[in-house]
C-alpha cells in the first residue's frame, strides 16, 4: 500500500492543477499577439481580452476574432459603463457571436466613474437578457480579495448575490474572476469567506505573471490593492530589486497548499511584463518542470 502523500507533494500537485487550468489576459489593441500565445499554450486555453477606456469596441473585436482563429477560447471583458445604449450593446454582442463565436464573457462595470449610457453596473446589463440572447451563457463576474478602493464590502456582496440569483433563475453558468493580488493570505481568506457564505460557483484567482517589481508596484497602486503593495514592499526596495523579474511562485504555492485551494478552478494570469515570459512559466509548471521543497518553489527554464 502506498504511503500518504506529503504536504509538499500535495502542494506540487495542486500547483500543476491550478496552472494547467489557467487563463491569460491580453490587450484589446494587439490582435497579433493571439498567434504568439497559441504557439506557447494549449489549444482552447481561455484568453481574456480586456476593454480599457482608451480602446474602442472595434479594437476588442479584432483581438477576440484573432484569439478564436488561433484556436484559443476568446473571453471578452464587457464593460457595461462604456456601452452607449441598448442598441450598441445588441450590435456589439451580435458581432462577438458572429465574428468570434464568443460564448463566455467577463461582465464588469468598468473603471469609468460616469457611464456613457444607461448601464451603470454589470447587473444593469446582465438583467437585460441580451447576453444569453446572443449565445453568451457562461458569465464571469469580478471578485476582490482585498476589497475595492471605492466600493464598500457590503455593496460588493449585495451586487454579487443579485447576479448569482439572476443566473440561477435563468440557467446561466456563473464564475468569479478575482482582481490580481500579491498577498496569498488575502486570497486564501477571501476564498474561505466565499465558501463559508454559501458561494459555490467556480473561482478563478487572479495573479500577476512575470514582471519586475517596479511594474508590479505601479499596477498595485493604480488598482488600489493596499495589502499587495505591503506584500511586495516587505523587503527593502533597492534599484536592483526594482528591476528584478518576479513570478507568482509564492502566491501559487500558498493557494495550492491551502485546503481552500481545492475549490479554486484555476488561476487567471495578468502578464504585466508581457505574455511570452508568463506563458513559458505556465508551460513549465503545467508540465511539472519545477521543484517545490522547503527552500521554495523553483521553476525550470
Amino acid at each position: 500500500m502506498s504511503s500518504p502523500a506529503s504536504a509538499l507533494e500535495v502542494a506540487a500537485a495542486g500547483a500543476v492543477d491550478l496552472v494547467a487550468a489557467g487563463s491569460l489576459e491580453m490587450g484589446a489593441h494587439r490582435p497579433q499577439d493571439a498567434l504568439a500565445i497559441a504557439a506557447l499554450l494549449p489549444a482552447g486555453t481561455p484568453v481574456y481580452v480586456n476593454h480599457l477606456p482608451r480602446h474602442s469596441l472595434a479594437d476588442s473585436l479584432a483581438s477576440l476574432a484573432a484569439v478564436r482563429a488561433a484556436g484559443l477560447e476568446p473571453v471578452p471583458h464587457i464593460a457595461a459603463r462604456r456601452l452607449a445604449n441598448r442598441e450598441a450593446a445588441r450590435e456589439f454582442l451580435a458581432l462577438l457571436r458572429d465574428e468570434a463565436q464568443v460564448t463566455r464573457a467577463l461582465v464588469i462595470a468598468g473603471d469609468s466613474r460616469v457611464p456613457v449610457g444607461p448601464f451603470d453596473s454589470s447587473f444593469a446589463l446582465l438583467e437585460t437578457g441580451l447576453l444569453e440572447a446572443h449565445g453568451i451563457r457562461s458569465i464571469g463576474i469580478a471578485g476582490y480579495p482585498e476589497g475595492h478602493p471605492r466600493i464598500a464590502e457590503s455593496a460588493i456582496e449585495a451586487a454579487r448575490d443579485r447576479k448569482l440569483a439572476y443566473a440561477a433563475r435563468n440557467g446561466l453558468d456563473v464564475f468569479i474572476v478575482s482582481q490580481f493580488c500579491f498577498d496569498p493570505g488575502a486570497i486564501v481568506g477571501w476564498v474561505e469567506r466565499l465558501r463559508s457564505r454559501g458561494v459555490t460557483v467556480p473561482l478563478r484567482v487572479g495573479v500577476a505573471g512575470i514582471a519586475n517589481i517596479r511594474t508590479l508596484l505601479n499596477y498595485a497602486r493604480r488598482c488600489g490593492i493596499g495589502n499587495s503593495i505591503r506584500a511586495l514592499g516587505a523587503e527593502p526596495i533597492s534599484l536592483p530589486r526594482l528591476l528584478t523579474q518576479q513570478g507568482p511562485e509564492r502566491v501559487v504555492r500558498r493557494i495550492a497548499a491551502a485546503a481552500a485551494g481545492a475549490s479554486v478552478v484555476g488561476l487567471h494570469f495578468f502578464p504585466f511584463g508581457g505574455f511570452a515570459p508568463t506563458a513559458r512559466w505556465l508551460q513549465s509548471v503545467a508540465a511539472g518542470r519545477f521543484r517545490l521543497d522547503d527552500a521554495g518553489f523553483t521553476v525550470e527554464d
